[in-house]
């Protein structure tokens, strides 16, 4: 990952989809437990779904707009063909408002706060917030899970030394962590964590893990769903299959809270770290090297994982991620391109490239069209899923 210093609130979540990978850690002890191994439900995914994040990464030309927020919700369902919406971000006003939308269209909850670099006690606080404010809309009939966060150990100051995301990483990245330690803290908010779901949200609880075990253990029995941020590259379907039956020995639903890749060739090989092909330290951003764009890359990864979902009958896949606000397309100077670093499914185009106070418009990628085929063809119609 870059060095170079910047808010945390500037920066896009996808730099950090596989921070474990990132830094190259290995060798924790993983929680002992004996539920026996799963084979999981078969017949299909149970929600299939996308992520919409809030406020990652704005400008003046990026701020987010409720009216935006409303029509993209509205795409989701009726294009994209989704069930579910997996809202998540760091302003809790933001996060309500798009809850409630997403219920009020029919469609099935996936509400994650996502909250970093404030003192753990204020993350608990805005987690029992926001999980009122879910357990309220799953009592008036809503379809609802609550995610409690989101790996937390790079997110939350206090588990790994630093004050910002970017100094966690940079230590990690440096070797200046006790591991034992860091786990230890880690156990512990995330138990909390838990017990404050629980405490205000009565419907199916999760977290979103990253999905090297041995970097992050997480005690699954804290949960009813596991949940894992999923970004492995294999070239056999079996291969995949053997690493996801490994989370279902928990004998809990099974859900994939991020799952995607860019648009580029060779960009699932990278596992998760897609994003590394922009030079951060220059301005404005530029793209490294000569990555050559391939919509239909991206798209084939994510029906190819898709299929290995349904196979094994899980719980829930939300693909990473509706859009990236500032990662603009630019078809007209390939080194200014930032979308190729973007795992969205569809690209942001603004009406002056130049202008970061510009407008902007999204158009749809191949991986938009191909998510909303499959989506359709296996969407469930009924209560909660109405039109």
């Amino acid at each position: 990952m870059e060095n170079t210093r910047k808010d945390v609130q500037g920066i896009s979540r996808a730099r950090f989809l596989a921070g474990a990978a990132a830094v190259g850690l290995a060798g924790a002890v993983l929680p002992s437990t004996s539920a026996a191994a799963t084979g999981g439900r078969h017949g299909g995914l149970r929600h299939r779904g996308v992520v919409y994040t809030l406020g990652a990464g704005e400008t003046p030309g990026t701020a987010w707009s409720a009216a935006r927020m409303r029509r993209d919700i509205r795409v989701i369902r009726d294009e994209l063909h989704a069930d579910t919406v997996d809202v998540t971000g760091d302003d809790v006003e933001r996060l309500t408002t798009t809850a409630a939308e997403v219920a009020e269209r029919g469609l099935h909850l996936w509400l994650q706060p996502t909250l970093g670099d404030i003192p753990p006690k204020e993350i608990l606080d805005l987690i029992a917030e926001c999980g009122r404010f879910a357990e309220r809309l799953r009592r008036q009939g809503a379809s609802v899970d609550f995610s409690v966060g989101c790996e937390f150990w790079l997110f939350v100051p206090g588990i790994i030394p630093g004050e910002t995301v970017l100094d966690r990483v940079d230590n990690l990245q440096k070797g200046n962590v006790d591991m034992a330690q860091m786990q230890r803290r880690l156990a512990r908010f995330t138990a909390k964590a838990a017990a404050v779901g629980r405490s205000v949200f009565h419907g199916r609880l999760s977290y979103a893990a990253a999905q090297d075990e041995k970097f992050e253990p997480v005690d699954w029995n804290l949960f009813d769903v596991v949940g894992i941020d999923y970004y492995s590259y294999f070239r056999d379907h079996s291969d995949y299959i053997r690493e996801l039956r490994g989370y279902q020995r928990w004998g809990k639903p099974l859900a994939i809270t991020e799952f995607g890749t860019c648009a580029y060739v060779g960009a699932p090989q990278t596992a998760g770290m897609g994003w590394n092909i922009v030079d951060y330290t220059k301005e404005p951003n530029e793209i490294k090297g000569d990555p050559v764009r391939s919509e239909r890359t991206q798209a084939a990864y994510l029906t190819e994982l898709l299929d290995v979902f349904e196979s094994m009958g899980l719980y829930a896949a939300m693909a990473f991620e509706f859009v990236t606000p500032d990662a603009p397309h630019r078809p007209d100077d390939p080194r200014y391109d930032l979308d190729l670093a973007s795992y969205a499914i569809t690209k942001p185009i603004k009406d002056r490239p130049d202008d970061p106070t510009s407008g902007w418009h999204w158009e749809p990628k191949e991986a938009f069209h191909a998510l909303s085929r499959r989506y359709a063809q296996c969407r469930p119609q009924g209560p909660g899923h109405s039109q």
